[in-house]
């Protein structure tokens, strides 16, 4: 018999409806912030909204993971263990977590999964953080197939991998240029999305090398046709980003993947899906539809240069055809694709700006915007709204059910009916009642009635009959029947819903520095440790630092690193010797970004890891 590897599809959950929503149309779990403490400050929720969003999940065994992944100050510890208790209590099955701390505080038996802010991607990291109890590693974005490969091989403990929605520039957890600038820490759950921002690029000598661009802007992941790659080098958990996304992106994209998932497991037994119950869903969930600046599988396959979107940070969608002609107050579209009053449709200018007009009325190729943009002939054309498609999506657009066997049985003073589900749990109830001799044949109605289940989660698939002779009952009084075993399902469910539990520390010896870079702890922790509180300083104490250095938040350092990329300008603007036979730059370094206030921020290349550094300019 074939051991199963179960699969999470991770959904994210900006707020109840999200999380509804992303369990609707077919994941496995979804992550979702508290009331305080998460890494996307506006995506709060409370105790009372996630105890509901547990108790719909665990209907479908869908995990619920909650945010509790920023670095804290020494007076938040309180509140929030506090807060931990009550989300334990409230039904949390896990907690996505970044500060040290909270291995000392006194928390309740809930798994711990060490988020990406923690910035894990060498198998060293991952095997200390597998030693200190965490049950799921949340891999950094950056990683290529063959290093999460050697992770896995590495490492016994689940991976959490990336698979879709927007890419931070900087490695998670690195990135503290939103806090030298504007005072908003990436990792306390502020940031202000530096990496969005038009700069210039200039070098040492003036000169300018890029007008306006968006130079650390990068296009969204989509790793949808990489699922089956992935699972082959030992990743567990498929995790979507977007928990500031609306409810649209999260039944879009999570069904999208839920359907890939399902048909690389008719091929590959070997794996299954990590909840129960089937997805039947109302539309075709088509990934380009939903906010995206383009796509890219980053750096799976190594670097390659289609991961950047330097001419606009804003929603591009699909292409949808090309102008035609500009006839009064109407555009003629070349294109296959219909389209919709109130449409949104975009374009690249002549100096390669993002523009958008909304549709207001379709006649055939020819379309009325609402305002008639400047266009020419030939103009490429993007649709980032489609109307149709949106309007589907506000209405119910999926349903999901755990699949059922009915067994009619009977005993001397009555009837006997089994109900077993999917997941194995099974209920037996005995109801007293005369055995009426039937004028005609029973199991049609019989079956009839115990299949309208409508309105719970379950959805039968059969009806055995294990009678002596045609007996009686009224319709009524099997509906009856129904109603009682369903309940008792439902109560026989919650009972046997396994709850997860805090995997055991195992002692280890901590390494001293010169091996930083396999995760070990050294001697002297610097800001990019982000330790924050005592308590967290004297982790790392006791794991063999003997000197700890204040986080950025606190004390900014002289001549600090802001971000630390693997994205590199070096590389995209074609002058890298080590990677696909660039020329050398005709401009000298170092390269400098300027904001247009003025601020300027000096690159620095590492080849030999290879990354890009930015600091600020403190010459300037």
């Amino acid at each position: 018999m074939t051991v199963q590897r179960p699969v999470e599809l991770l959904a994210p959950a900006r707020d109840v409806e999200c999380a509804f929503a992303a369990i609707d149309h077919g994941a496995d779990a979804v992550y979702i912030g508290a009331s305080r403490f998460g890494a996307r400050a506006s995506a709060v929720n409370s105790v009372e909204d996630i105890a509901r969003v547990a108790a719909y999940a665990h209907q479908f065994r869908v995990k619920v993971y909650v945010t509790v992944n920023t670095i804290l100050k020494d007076e938040e510890l309180a509140d929030t263990e506090r807060l931990i208790w009550d989300l334990y209590r409230a039904g949390a099955d896990a907690l996505i977590v970044q500060d040290m701390a909270l291995l000392a505080l006194s928390l309740p038996p809930i798994p711990l999964h060490a988020s990406t802010q923690m910035d894990n991607r060498t198998p060293g990291k991952v095997r200390f953080l597998q030693s200190l109890g965490f049950s799921q590693v949340v891999l950094a974005r950056e990683l290529s197939l063959g290093e999460i490969r050697a992770v896995h091989e590495a490492c016994g403990v689940p991976l959490e991998v990336f698979v879709h929605g927007a890419l931070c520039v900087s490695y998670s957890g690195q990135c503290y240029v939103s806090q030298h600038c504007f005072g908003r820490s990436a990792n306390r759950g502020e940031c202000a999305q530096f990496c969005r921002l038009k700069f210039d690029l200039e070098d040492r000598d003036g000169r300018l090398i890029e007008k306006g661009k968006h130079l650390l802007s990068l296009k969204d992941m989509n790793r949808g046709g990489d699922l089956e790659r992935l699972l082959d080098a030992g990743v567990s958990s498929l995790k979507i980003e977007g928990r500031l996304k609306d409810v649209s992106y999260v039944k879009n994209v999570t069904a999208w993947y839920r359907r890939r998932l399902d048909e690389i497991f008719k091929r590959r037994p070997e794996f299954c899906k990590a909840s129960s119950g089937h997805v039947a869903l109302r539309f075709d969930p088509q990934p380009e539809k939903s906010f995206n600046r383009g796509f890219t599988n980053y750096f799976l396959d190594g670097r390659t240069p289609d991961i950047f979107s330097f001419h606009t940070p804003k929603a591009v969608g699909e292409a949808v055809g090309t102008v035609k002609a500009v006839q009064g107050n109407h555009i003629v579209v070349a294109g296959v694709k219909p389209f919709a009053n109130g449409d949104g449709l975009c374009f690249l200018d002549a100096q390669g700006n993002l523009q958008g007009f909304r549709v207001n009325r379709v006649e055939h190729n020819k379309i009325y915007p609402a305002e008639m943009p400047r266009l020419r002939p030939h103009t490429p054309l993007y649709r980032n709204f489609d109307k149709a498609f949106e309007d589907v999506l506000a209405r119910p657009s999926s349903t999901r059910k755990i699949n059922v066997w009915w067994t009619v049985g009977e005993y001397a003073g009555g009837f006997r009916l089994d109900l077993r589900d999917e997941d194995e749990v099974s209920v037996s109830l005995a109801f007293d009642h005369p055995k009426e001799p039937a004028r005609s044949g029973q199991e049609e109605n019989v079956r009839a009635q115990l299949s309208k289940l409508g309105n719970t989660p379950f959805e039968a698939v059969a009806v055995d009959f294990r009678l002596s002779g045609e007996w009686f009952v009224p319709s009524s009084v099997w509906a009856e029947w129904r109603r009682a075993m369903v309940e008792a399902l439902h109560a026989a469910r919650r009972m046997n819903c396994p709850r997860p539990v805090r995997m055991p520390s195992v002692p280890v010896h901590a390494e001293k520095s010169g091996q930083e870079g396999e995760g070990a702890v050294p001697e002297t922790l610097t800001y990019l440790a982000n330790v924050m509180n005592r308590k967290a300083a004297d982790f790392y104490h006791a794991h063999g630092a003997v000197r700890v250095e204040p986080a950025f938040e606190q004390k900014e350092p002289a001549g600090a690193a802001l971000m630390f990329c693997r994205h590199c300008l070096r590389y995209s603007l074609g002058w890298c010797v080590r990677h696909g036979g660039g020329k050398p730059s005709p401009f000298r370094e170092p390269y400098y970004l300027v904001m247009g206030d003025g601020r300027r921020f000096r690159l620095s290349f590492d080849c030999k890891h290879c990354q890009m550094i930015l600091y600020a300019d403190e010459e300037r």
